[in-house]
């Protein structure tokens, strides 16, 4: 672990020197990729500084208790001794978790697309409570979230929802919520208080950058038309939203949710972009064997990944099979505990996949 911890620190050097030339900050797709890598790579320096720093006082300590005749300066030599040994295994795991490779998503931000799925009017009310679960969670985290599109469910919630949230490492944290979400509850329109199942399928796309995705607006159709959600006096009145269609694909992408024809049209690109980004990411996962058996679920867009039973207050994350009897406060917004347990699952596997020797 120590060779690997001075190439790291050698790489490091090397790139705090880039990322202050002129020709590196003048090319942005090289600058901003560096300055990430020297992000990540100074998290894990700052520790080993630490980690090389217990071992010191480590070595300090033994060779005065081997060596030293005053009582006084071993058993002061003995504490520190015992306090370098624990801080020494402290900082170890601390290590070989920072030391696991990193999804080079992770710091992306994300477009939420939230669908109802089957059960009818009970679908759509609950991919609003979905919505609204996930819209809590970013505002607690002191991210921004900001509608793109949506289409309102007949009696209350939505057929379709999408939005997008920036802030700090969100695809990171939010990447397992992708997949089937299941809800057991009586619904308010049943009269003999029989628990239907429905379900709303969630997707969570990290957000492509301009220079992660190019597209050809030769290959895109634009097509504006009149606003039929919120909007104010514009809504019906203006040709203000924007549908953009990649030909080559087929892929769609819509936003309505701006007054501007032109904000509009930004927002969709942006999810044009996450969604043709997204294509590339499946085909290298399925390329790519080891890297899909490391995954908790999130390619597989049909599985059922957890269910919200009101009538035992429980929610079930299958995948791990962790049950916690605190469905109000979940799905209030509270999910800091399955994107935790998730993303510790994710981990421990990925440890044991690498095959880490240190």
């Amino acid at each position: 672990m120590i060779e690997k911890l001075k190439i790291i620190k050698q790489k490091f050097d090397e790139i705090s020197d880039l990322i202050i030339q002129p020709h590196i900050i003048s090319d942005q797709k090289k600058y901003i990729k560096l300055n990430k890598e020297y992000k990540d790579l100074k998290l894990i320096v700052d520790v080993s500084e630490k980690y090389f720093d217990a071992k010191l006082n480590f070595d300090e300590a033994e060779q005065i208790i081997k060596e030293g005749s005053d009582k006084e300066m071993i058993e002061l030599a003995k504490s520190q001794f015992e306090d370098s040994k624990i801080n020494i295994e402290k900082l170890e795991s601390e290590i070989k978790y920072l030391l696991i490779p990193k999804d080079p998503d992770d710091s992306k931000n994300v477009v939420v697309e939230i669908r109802a799925g089957t059960g009818g009017d009970e679908a759509s009310i609950f991919a609003g409570d979905l919505y609204r679960m996930y819209t809590k969670f970013a505002t607690d985290k002191g991210w921004k979230h900001s509608l793109v599109d949506s289409s309102l469910g007949t009696s209350g919630g939505f057929k379709e929802i999408i939005f997008e949230i920036i802030g700090d490492n969100v695809y990171g944290t939010l990447k397992f919520e992708s997949g089937v979400h299941r809800v057991q509850r009586v619904p308010q329109t049943e009269t003999q208080g029989r628990v239907h199942t429905s379900a709303a399928t969630v997707m969570i796309l990290p957000e492509a950058e301009e220079f992660d995705v190019e597209i050809n607006m030769n290959e895109v159709r634009v097509d504006f038309f009149c606003s039929s959600g919120p909007g104010g006096q514009s809504v019906n009145t203006t040709y203000s939203a924007v549908r953009l269609t990649h030909e080559p694909t087929g892929l769609v992408a819509q936003c309505q949710d701006q007054k501007s024809q032109h904000k509009n049209k930004e927002k969709a690109l942006k999810v044009l972009r996450s969604r043709l980004y997204e294509l590339e990411l499946e085909k290298k996962m399925k390329e790519d064997s080891e890297k899909r058996n490391l995954l908790v679920s999130s390619g597989d867009r049909s599985a059922k990944i957890r269910t919200y039973n009101y009538s035992q207050g429980r929610v079930t994350d299958h995948r791990i099979g962790l049950t916690l009897y605190d469905l109000q406060n979940i799905i209030n917004g509270e999910i800091n505990k399955l994107v935790e347990e998730l993303k510790l699952h994710y981990n421990t596997q990925k440890m044991k996949e690498s095959n880490q020797i240190f």
